[in-house]
């Protein structure tokens, strides 16, 4: 018989608080003012949103069958409840906040999202990527408008330019020019890694301008003022360049054809230099005030002030006055006239006039993502940092009007952070309590105690550079080893540290495993000895009094010496042997009680780096970093297997605790590879591969009832996986793997021959064959010659029964009988509106030509019964413009076009009368309701004191361009 296993399934993630793959997005969405704000931001494939005030995760937005990374997300400017996330393979979702769900997904692109941005509207979003093309997608239609290449290197910054209406004077009346009419969609400003600053016209879907935008190499991030007026861009060695952007011209040009050639939009208007010399990340600018902050992946964020006019005029001032008193000197008083001359114009100011560097933000870690939190009624300046060691903290700044002197220095303080659900760094080692309840994490510099069952963070411990943990039996005591070659006792009750034992001399405690006893533990380090330690309770004294009190102590038994450094240390489960590993590949055991060597196990080419000993003390297992895992006897030392588990180094192996369902001989390995592997040590096969983490996987737990099991890695996060009562059989499981190869391999492969038309052009199609697409081509064409079949057979039993009425209806597909004996197009429709819009264009792009005239066959039947007219019309524009050449070529697809316009036409003309009538009807009711309802008060002066407010706040960039 098949011996069949039980599955693993990830259960819970937790320990990410925001990993560095992506930016942060501030979000104000609470209406009660209690809440400081929310933090939306990556944690490896999911979002979080986080509650910056209380520290408590608020929602995560996770898809079952999405294991990619989050590297971009935006939040739409009209609908605050939306945002757009961008993934590490190319593909984009939606998500709506409030029920936190995707509500669609894009695929567009070949690799990682690095950038996206909604339009002022909310219907459109583009999209920059690292295979250097970027994508408007249409967010109504839900399906991508177009691809624009141009960049040389991955896209770095990328905003939408849509200017305001422009009033101009005509013949002494006001005419509006309608910028947001159809025909003008605005325009779009990227830059890339190749240093170039580009700016496209939607409406013609071309680049008209392209500047170098760093002198120095590339271009890493843009920055456009509010009022659209000018933008910064950052690159490495601190250069930041600014430049400023005529938007009336640009509004101007929208109405205009003939362009000429010269006429430049974007001006470079100098150099500014941060204070460091990293490369930037971001430069993002505050939305209501005249600051913006600039940083790179270090310990600090710049705050950079736009001067006012009146500061600029002064700053010119001085300078003029400076300039006088030096030619005074000179004795060139006669030129002085001649050479001030405009000098107070602002417009001929330095950029290092207009922009002042306010503050420098020094953080707790390396900034990877900032985002401007604006709170309703509060006047300060708020920053929210996204750090790389898993943190996330929230800056009050000191504004330049709170300032009480000129010499002021502009101030900061940390005023929230978000940092208790997670290590600041790796975790190094996990331990999980004896009734599978708490689990301990050590990491460098911290320890912490979590509930399993709840994710919290019941405990935080500071501690040294931790490798090894381990609860002490009752759960009440973890012991842990350092780098400095220290144990270190923690009271998991009183969060306290109860000793501190320098046990090794300051090298390093590699390993450390407590007897199965439960009264001593042994520790292994790199000055070449195991040590022995017995737990006693020692009564100490009270300083200044006469009582005592008990307290636990470590107190060395036994030292066992060896050749080299120790990595690993396991005890059997019947506590007779000890297995040490050494750095020099070799596995020694010894007995226990006399510490005599037992055994050498000689075979593995680098050091073991894990092992561990089955339930029955019959099989140890080793893994090694040289990929290996050795499966030996302990009666007499021989390898019954030597196994090849992963592509990189296996850092952990660990056997399952006990016998119950037969399973004792089956373990799981973990490696820098990024996966666990499940494995049976009686017949040497993979049970299972356990893919999830997106760093190497430094630690690994079992529960002691084998149902679960936990894992650490480099992407911070901590995860459950656990036993399903799905089984899986090898066989299926090795096919299913060949397949993800295979439809891997296939998809790149159709990408490929797919885009060669499209290579050298600067527009091209957004589309994207993926696993889905194919398959809904399949199922469209699989319904096509369903759906012909049936209309023949209904045909030639419609001719029959001309000359014979009392005919039988005659014998259907089984399949139009089981949905009810629906006709062959509604079938067909019903095919075609299930499959989403996104993936539509590529469906269709699977059907070959000869399918093409059945489908128009159903297409003129859908135009004829009016079946669902926008779909119909988007998949016949769709395959004319695909297939055109072929089609105009062909005489009997003219005929079948015409059969198609008429019908169409005649159902469009219906629909445009439909709607025509109903929208007069609803002008009509809306007059009515007018008239009937309370008159609105308007103060008169309201309008125009918010324009004045508006003229105030206008930028210094628009009295620079």
């Amino acid at each position: 018989m098949v011996k069949s296993y039980l599955k693993f399934e990830p259960s819970k993630s937790f320990g990410v608080v925001a990993s560095s793959s992506s930016n942060i997005v501030w979000s104000s969405k609470d209406k009660t003012k209690s809440s400081a704000g929310q933090a939306v931001v990556a944690a490896n494939e999911e979002v979080l949103v986080w509650d910056i005030k209380k520290g408590e995760l608020l929602s995560r937005w996770k898809e079952e069958n999405n294991r990619a990374l989050v590297t971009a997300i935006a939040q739409s400017k009209t609908d605050p409840d939306l945002f757009a996330v961008g993934y590490e393979n190319g593909s984009i979702r939606i998500w709506d906040s409030k029920i936190a769900t995707s509500v669609v997904s894009f695929n567009g692109h070949k690799s990682a999202v690095t950038i996206l941005a909604f339009d002022k509207t909310g219907v459109r979003l583009a999209s920059g990527s690292k295979d250097t093309d970027v994508i408007v997608w249409d967010l109504v239609a839900e399906v991508g408008q177009y691809k624009l290449r141009g960049h040389k290197d991955q896209v770095t910054g990328l905003r939408f330019i849509e200017p305001e209406p422009v009033v101009q004077e005509e013949d002494g009346e006001q005419a509006l020019m309608a910028v947001d009419n159809e025909g003008a969609e605005g325009f779009l400003l990227t830059t890339g890694k190749d240093s170039l600053i580009k700016l496209w016209d939607l409406s013609s879907r071309h680049c008209i301008e392209t500047h170098v935008a760093q002198s120095n190499g590339e271009c890493w991030a843009l920055g456009v003022s509010p009022d659209l007026s000018g933008c910064v861009t950052a690159g490495n060695d601190g250069e930041m360049k600014v430049w400023a952007l005529d938007v009336v011209a640009l509004a101007a040009s929208a109405q205009r054809v003939d362009l000429s050639q010269s006429v430049n939009f974007l001006h470079d208007r100098g150099t500014l230099h941060r204070s460091s010399k990293e490369r930037a990340v971001e430069v993002i600018f505050h939305p209501r005030r005249d600051y913006f902050a600039v940083h790179g992946v270090e310990k600090n964020v710049e705050i950079w002030r736009i001067r006012t006019e009146s500061e600029v005029k002064k700053s010119l001032a001085r300078k003029k006055k400076r300039r006088k008193e030096k030619l005074a000197k000179d004795k060139k008083g006669a030129d002085v006239d001649m050479e001030d001359e405009g000098a107070d114009d602002i417009n001929k100011a330095e950029i290092s006039d207009v922009f002042a560097q306010h503050v420098i933000v020094r953080t707790t870690g390396k900034v990877r993502s900032v985002d401007w939190a604006i709170q309703q009624g509060s006047k300060d300046l708020q920053l929210l940092v996204g750090s790389t060691n898993n943190l996330l903290e929230l800056y009050t700044i000191v504004g330049k009007d709170k300032l009480k002197s000129k010499t002021d220095v502009a101030d900061y303080n940390k005023a929230l952070g978000v940092d208790l659900p997670g290590h600041r760094t790796d975790i190094r080692s996990l331990s999980l309590s004896s009734d599978d309840k708490m689990l301990a994490s050590a990491a460098n510099g911290s320890l912490k105690i979590w509930n399993v069952k709840t994710q919290a963070c019941i405990r935080t411990f500071e501690c040294g550079y931790a490798l090894c943990c381990a609860f002490l039996p009752g759960d009440k005591v973890v012991v842990v080893g350092t780098k400095e070659g220290e144990l270190q006792l923690y009271d998991v009750a009183s969060a306290a540290l109860l000793e501190s034992v320098n046990a090794h001399e300051g090298h390093a405690i590699w390993a450390l495993q407590v007897h199965p006893d439960g009264k001593s533990v042994v520790s292994g380090g790199a000055d070449k000895a195991a040590k022995f330690w017995d737990f006693k309770i020692i009564q100490e004294q009270v300083l200044g009094t006469t009582r005592t009190t008990p307290k636990l102590k470590l107190v060395q038994s036994r030292i066992l010496k060896v050749s080299d450094d120790i990595l690993s240390l396991k005890f059997s489960p019947d506590s007779k042997l000890l297995a040490v590993s050494l750095l020099d590949s070799t596995v020694k055991v010894f007995f226990v009680d006399s510490l005599k060597l037992y055994l050498n196990l000689y075979g593995h080419k680098l050091p073991v780096l894990s092992m561990d000993i089955s339930f029955d003390s019959k099989l140890i297992i080793t893994s090694s970093a040289d990929k290996n895992i050795r499966i030996w006897g302990l009666d007499f030392g021989d390898c019954h297997k030597a196994l090849f588990g992963h592509q990189d180094s296996i850092l952990q192996v660990a056997f399952i605790p006990h016998n119950s369902d037969g399973n004792g001989h089956h373990f799981f390995s973990a490696s820098k590879d990024r996966t666990i592997k499940y494995w049976d040590g009686d017949k040497f096969e993979q049970i299972q591969r356990i893919d999830g983490h997106h760093g190497e996987i430094w630690a690994l737990a079992i529960s002691h009832a084998g149902n679960f099991l936990v894992s650490a890695s480099h992407d911070k996060s901590i995860r459950v996986w656990e036993e399903t009562d799905e089984q899986i059989f090898l066989e299926e499981e090795r096919e299913k793997e060949l397949e993800e190869l295979y439809e891997s391999t296939l998809t790149t492969s159709l990408e490929q021959d797919a885009d060669a038309q499209d290579e050298n052009r600067e527009v091209a199609a957004a589309s994207k064959q993926t696993v889905e697409t194919l398959m809904a081509g399949e199922r469209i064409a699989e319904a096509l010659e369903l759906g012909l079949a049936d209309l023949n057979v209904v045909k030639e039993w419609e001719v029959a029964k001309a000359s014979n009425p009392n005919l039988a209806p005659p014998q259907r597909h089984a399949i139009f009988m089981a949905l009810g004996n629906i006709t062959a197009e509604q079938y067909v429709m019903n095919t075609l509106s299930k499959i989403k819009a996104s993936a539509l264009h590529d469906a269709l792009l699977v059907l070959p030509f000869a399918s093409v005239p059945m489908l128009f066959t159903f297409l003129n039947l859908f135009a004829l019964r009016s079946m669902n007219i926008p779909l119909t019309c988007r998949i016949l524009f769709f395959m004319l413009k695909t297939h055109h050449k072929q089609i105009v070529s062909s005489r009997t697809m003219r005929q079948m076009l015409d059969g198609i316009r008429v019908n169409l036409r005649q159902a469009l003309r219906k629909q445009k009368d439909e709607m025509g009538y109903n929208i007069a009807a609803l002008r009509v009711v809306g007059m009515q309701i007018e008239e009937r309802s309370v008159k609105g008060f308007v103060d008169e002066n309201w309008e125009e004191e918010e324009k004045q407010k508006k003229e105030v706040r206008k930028r210094a960039f628009a009295s620079l361009s």
